[in-house]
């Protein structure tokens, strides 16, 4: 089946093209899941959450745009519904935000390090920096889906930055010895 042909079936409710589609989009549906999760279960039911979501709002998608996009942004809604309820983000002064930039040297740090330790930081700021840093939002997009102010959005920004840069620099020794020792 064409990808038009499974989006027409998953209008229809058929669980073929439900079934197909899923296979289709998972894998890439669930890394977006883990970006925003803090474990791989936390991540499983998201994804879970995500494609009720997508049959259950498929008909809304009118063909205008990619299909990919739209369910990414629906995923990553789905993501983001959990924290937005909470209160998990601390209202800050625009003044107090101080820029922090990190370099990484992708041949001593690997994705899957990367993304474990992003995954470790808190909830206020793995959500900022995977929407700003990951995903390309600015600060007023991040800001109006998590319901937050621009300031807010920053410092969690800086926070989360300030953290990586952190365990990059204590944690990262022993890992990158244990890859030179793989070489």
């Amino acid at each position: 089946m064409s990808l038009d042909q499974l989006i027409k079936g998953c209008k229809k409710g058929n669980a073929v093209a439900q079934e197909q589609l899923y296979r289709l989009y998972s894998s890439k549906l669930f890394s977006i899941c883990l970006k925003y999760s803090n474990d791989y279960s936390s991540a499983e039911d998201t994804l879970q959450d995500a494609f009720i979501t997508i049959f259950d709002k498929i008909t809304q998608y009118k063909n205008k745009g990619s299909f990919e996009g739209w369910i990414k942004r629906v995923t990553i809604n789905t993501a983001l519904q959990k924290y937005r309820k909470q209160k998990v983000f601390d209202i800050i002064n625009e003044e107090q935000i101080e820029e922090v930039e990190v370099q990484i040297d992708d041949d001593e740090v690997s994705l899957d390090y990367l993304l474990k330790i992003i995954q470790q930081l808190p909830d206020r700021y793995r959500l900022v920096f995977n929407l700003y840093v990951l995903d390309g939002y600015s600060h007023k997009e991040v800001a109006e889906m998590l319901e937050i102010s621009i300031g807010t959005s920053k410092s969690n920004l800086a926070r989360a930055r300030n953290i990586l840069k952190e365990k990059l620099e204590t944690n990262q020794e022993p890992y990158v010895r244990s890859i030179e020792g793989r070489r």
